[in-house]
């Protein structure tokens, strides 16, 4: 099963092979045809309608606030709708430095996303700490503090790069299971007691 879009071609994509995987896996569990095909139909809306939280906290923000604008015109993909209420968005695209004391912050935001819910880790510094490595004061890595499905690398990334990473969280929508299979919400609560953070109750 060959999973992509309209606008690019199946061999464009980097990361073919994790996407089959995540098909294999589904399809060795076995799918019910009425369940198979409201899967189908379920993942398609919310694929093709990923609505991101604001949550920019340095230069890769001025880098996202352009895909609204005409040159990228993220509208025409079904993103536009950017959501200031966790409570109300898809994704939660971490644009920019998480410092220690807004590490509380970040992971209150992610628990307040409706279900299911997804992150993108957007740069460098949210990769992995970017130019403030191993500094006292600069979480290394949003994937410390929140489980990140897709990473995105740069410094900051450029505009196309984050359309990519936001097509690639489609595509990685699209073959999920909705109902049974693989259950995300079991594995999301598993790494956040596994990865305790001070100042949030668990």
């Amino acid at each position: 099963m060959e999973v992509t879009t309209k606008s690019m071609p199946y061999e464009d994509w980097k990361d073919n092979e994790y996407i089959e995987g995540l098909v294999k896996e589904l399809n060795d569990n076995g799918a019910n045809v009425i369940v198979g095909s409201l899967d189908k139909l379920i993942n398609w809306g919310r694929s093709n309608s990923v609505w991101p939280l604001t949550f920019a906290t340095s230069c890769c923000g001025i880098e996202f606030v352009s895909l609204g604008a005409a040159r990228y015109d993220m509208a025409r993909f079904g993103w536009e709708v950017a959501r200031s209420s966790p409570r109300q968005a898809d994704f939660m695209m971490v644009a920019g430095t998480i410092v220690k004391r807004m590490a509380p912050v970040a992971r209150r935001l992610y628990d307040q996303l409706a279900e299911p819910k997804y992150v993108i880790a957007c740069g460098a510094c949210a990769v992995s700490g970017g130019p403030f490595r191993k500094s006292y004061h600069v979480v290394m890595g949003v994937g410390k503090i929140i489980p990140v499905d897709v990473y995105l690398p740069g410094c900051p990334p450029r505009p196309e790069a984050m359309i990519y990473s936001i097509m690639q969280l489609s595509r990685k929508m699209k073959v999920e299971r909705f109902f049974g299979g693989v259950n995300r919400q079991e594995k999301q609560q598993e790494f956040l007691k596994s990865h305790p953070i001070e100042g949030i109750d668990d």
